[in-house]
């Protein structure tokens, strides 16, 4: 699998390793898994073809990509899906960086014209859901302007491989945590201006029936940051496990066994050719890191503080005259690089890693922050 060239992202991978590092003295297993939408187009004159979705997942697993991709909900909407492998989270930002390279490739392979990782496709469908339905369509069609999305899900086990998100709060604190840093770090999860666009589809074109994407920060197990464990975004039962099928395929007995699939489910990322996997698992890792220390001090249901009211997220990626804008917000932050640095600061003068001292690095979390901030202006650097 090829490497990432551009220096933002081979920091990035060099930060997710320190934090695997971390994550392991301190005596979890880290997991982070991707889903990202997007879509497609074939030439006019093939415009109602369908795309081989088992070819592509085949050529996946040829490329040693830990995923699959499926159909979505709109017409020529795809979203690829990790498939769980025991991976790391470097691998699987690996994973996802290779993808993006390659779908379009592949895509092209089968005749399609255009491949749309975008966070809205204008004009995408037409359609309208009839009164009262979630997936049933009316006779009414009218333009809908699609939101592509990308989703982050976080879990942890411990040295016995159990997941840890519903043992004595932690899921409950991760999600708290989440909630904290996600509007200092838009940035990260929604770095172009049509991200901003894609909040406003709801409101500004009238599709509140059609589109279930999330507008603002919020948790419980049916928000943008949600946690899931007995029930998902939907109320549907999680961790169900087949044991028994009839004819026809049909499952006859099953179990739910939601401990194993509970996790955070981070939705507020917006699909782009843009987003970069490794930022977004460094964030992951870096609020999973904030909660595992609180874990081991056994301080996660004693820290745990009224759920929050829903936060607005910014409209607008940069130059907003009172500073709400996601470039503004991230420059000032301070929590990514005081974190990323304290994690650098332990493993160098605890476990002695010469590699990662200050002398020889600088300090990781303001190198780090300060390209980020350097792809959208000139002149916002942290002293």
């Amino acid at each position: 699998m090829n490497r990432p060239v551009d220096e933002i992202s081979a920091l990035a991978r060099r930060v997710i390793v320190l934090l695997e590092s971390y994550i392991q003295q301190l005596g979890y297993t880290p997991a982070v898994h991707f889903e990202l939408e997007g879509c497609y187009r074939f030439p006019s004159y093939h415009a109602k073809r369908e795309l081989d979705f088992a070819l592509v997942n085949r050529q996946l697993r040829c490329l040693g990509i830990d995923a699959e991709l499926v159909p979505e909900y709109w017409s020529h909407q795809w979203e690829y899906v990790s498939v769980f492998n025991g991976q790391a989270p470097l691998k699987e930002a690996d994973n996802l960086a290779f993808a993006l390279e390659k779908l379009p490739y592949l895509f092209a392979r089968q005749g399609v014209e255009q491949t749309l990782i975008k966070p809205v496709i204008w004009y995408g469908d037409n359609g309208q859901l009839a009164p009262g339905c979630n997936n049933v369509f009316s006779s009414d069609v009218r333009a809908v302007h699609i939101p592509n999305a990308v989703q982050i899900n976080i879990s942890a086990s411990d040295d016995s491989g159990e997941n840890i998100i519903a043992k004595h709060g932690f899921g409950e604190y991760l999600q708290q945590c989440f909630l904290q840093t996600s509007l200092g770090c838009c940035l990260l999860y929604l770095p172009e201006e049509d991200a901003f666009e894609r909040l406003a589809l709801k409101s500004r074109y009238g599709l509140a029936k059609e589109l279930c994407s999330p507008v603002d920060i919020s948790g419980g197990h049916q928000g943008s940051i949600a946690l899931y464990k007995q029930y998902g975004k939907h109320n549907q039962d999680m961790g169900v496990e087949p044991l028994l099928y009839g004819a026809g395929n049909q499952v006859l007995l099953s179990r739910k066994n939601w401990r194993k699939t509970a996790r955070i489910e981070h939705r507020l990322g917006a699909s782009s050719c843009h987003y970069n996997p490794y930022l977004n698992v460094v964030f992951a890792l870096a609020n999973l890191i904030d909660a595992l220390e609180v874990y081991n001090n056994k301080g996660c249901e004693a820290g745990l503080k009224p759920s929050p009211a829903p936060v607005a997220l910014p409209a607008a990626l940069n130059h907003d005259k009172d500073g709400f804008d996601a470039v503004s917000l991230f420059a000032r932050q301070r929590w990514f690089r005081e974190r990323i640095n304290a994690v650098q600061l332990y493993m160098q003068t605890v476990k002695g890693l010469a590699d990662l001292s200050v002398e020889n690095s600088g300090k990781l979390g303001d190198k780090l922050q300060n390209r980020v901030l350097a792809k959208y202006q000139q002149k916002t650097f942290i002293r």
